[in-house]
């Protein structure tokens, strides 16, 4: 144990120390601020870009004071700045409707055959049978850009106080009840409208204030089937210089128009065109007249696009050709046996036929789509699109129900007509979108 005297003698000496130490405090940080001055002196002189050493953490604080103040900013308002900062390269127009599918073998959808309670029995493949699903692991990949996923919301802030209709016929249908489905995940739509057939449908979202409308028509013009000893004869007569009235009367009501057509062309068909003489195809009969299917198809759409075009009441009205959606009948057809049993797609070389029918009927339907785009350029302001789904759709023989479509038609016919829900068909819905969003200048698509 240390004597008080010893303890004494530390302590003195230590006072001396620390008086030396107080004494020459002042000198020693004098020589220290002098030499930190003198290397970030040289730092400043002779590096090209100090600040980039500025690690993130000190630029927290700052960020965050910025996300705080404006929720648009922060992070996001710093990469802008960087992006705009870079050179920019001009973007070029996608063309959505060349491409492939690609696999996704965990591809989420958006809904199942069980999370939608529209899905029509005979669309619900699953519910009828069907075991296999890698035809769900696929999604459309068009050769410039990507194909944004569909988004319900923001759909449905495009279209607020809006109506749109799908005009045409059974597959028109099928593309509203995918859309039904995919919106339904936002907002759950009332059904408000049907007439005793159910062709004429009326959906409305009352949350975004949009209503949407199927509007049911075998060849947009008019056409009566013929009656033989009383009975339905599966051939008609088609004015192809008349629309039918029953979609007609609704469109100044409108805001989008969804127009397709097709399936109802390849049968006997007697053509006229005011009183001229009847011209015919699929009939066999001499001294008529005979003509191809794509011609029928392009008469009936030039009529359809030269009454819209003409509608004194449609101020605005954006008309989008949704084109052929080609069926996938093998060894047969609906009447003779054929089927559709693949389970996956066909890649691009395997289908694309420029001479085939499906194709030909396509680009008959996009000739007058261009035709009536240059004339309504004139006429209060009409706008006119395009959902080119047939490249697309020629590549998926896996989507259709087959079998699997519940009640049977006659003779055990197939359905390789119409598409399974979930399935390719929601892809639709995806690029009309993507053209909503360009038409309404939200995207450079």
């Amino acid at each position: 144990m240390q004597s008080s005297s010893t303890v004494f003698k530390e302590k003195n000496q230590f006072g001396k120390v620390e008086r030396c130490i107080n004494v020459g405090r002042p000198v020693h940080f004098m020589l220290c601020s002098l030499l930190i001055a003198t290397i970030f002196s040289i730092f400043l002189l002779y590096s090209p870009n100090p600040l980039i050493l500025m690690t993130k953490k000190g630029l927290d604080p700052v960020l965050k004071q910025q996300e705080a103040s404006s929720p648009t900013q922060g992070h996001d308002s710093v990469q802008k700045q960087i992006d705009q900062d870079k050179p920019h390269k001009k973007k070029e127009n996608c063309d959505l409707s060349k491409g492939h599918w690609i696999r996704e073998p965990r591809r989420s959808y958006f809904y199942t055959n069980s999370s939608c309670a529209t899905i029509p029995n005979s669309k619900n493949c699953f519910k009828q049978g069907r075991m296999d699903k890698d035809f769900l692991n696929w999604r459309w990949k068009p050769d410039q850009c990507e194909l944004p996923r569909f988004d319900a919301k923001s759909f449905l802030q495009i279209v607020q106080g809006k109506t749109m209709a799908f005009i045409g016929d059974s597959v028109a249908r099928n593309h509203i009840e995918s859309l039904l489905c995919l919106l339904s995940q936002e907002e759950i739509p009332e059904d408000i409208y049907k007439d005793s057939e159910d062709r004429f449908r009326t959906w409305y979202f009352p949350h975004s204030n949009f209503t949407l409308k199927v509007l049911w028509t075998k060849f947009l013009t008019e056409g009566e089937e013929r009656m033989i000893n009383g009975a339905a004869s599966g051939i008609y007569d088609l004015q192809l210089d008349k629309v039918d009235d029953g979609w007609a009367k609704h469109l100044p009501g409108l805001d989008y128009a969804i127009v397709s057509a097709g399936h109802w062309f390849f049968r006997g068909l007697y053509l006229h065109e005011g009183d001229n003489a009847v011209e015919c195809f699929y009939c066999n009969e001499p001294n008529v007249t005979g003509h191809n299917v794509e011609f029928a198809v392009q008469m009936s759409f030039r009529a359809t696009f030269n009454y819209i075009n003409d509608c004194k009441n449609c101020s605005g009205l954006v008309t989008l050709l949704r084109t052929f959606a080609p069926s996938h009948f093998e060894n047969g057809g609906w009447s003779t046996g054929g089927y559709c049993n693949r389970t996956g797609p066909f890649n691009e070389t395997h289908v694309i036929d420029l001479e085939s029918s499906e194709w030909k009927v396509r680009s008959a339907q996009v000739e007058e789509f261009e035709r009536a785009r240059k004339i309504a350029g004139k006429n209060q302001g009409k706008i006119f699109g395009v959902l080119d789904v047939t490249r697309a759709m020629l590549m998926r023989p896996d989507g259709h129900p087959g079998e699997h479509y519940g009640e049977k038609w006659q003779g055990g016919a197939k359905d390789c007509v119409h598409w399974c829900m979930p399935g390719p068909v929601d892809t639709w819905s995806e690029i009309l979108m993507a053209v909503l969003r360009k038409e309404a200048g939200l995207s450079s698509l």
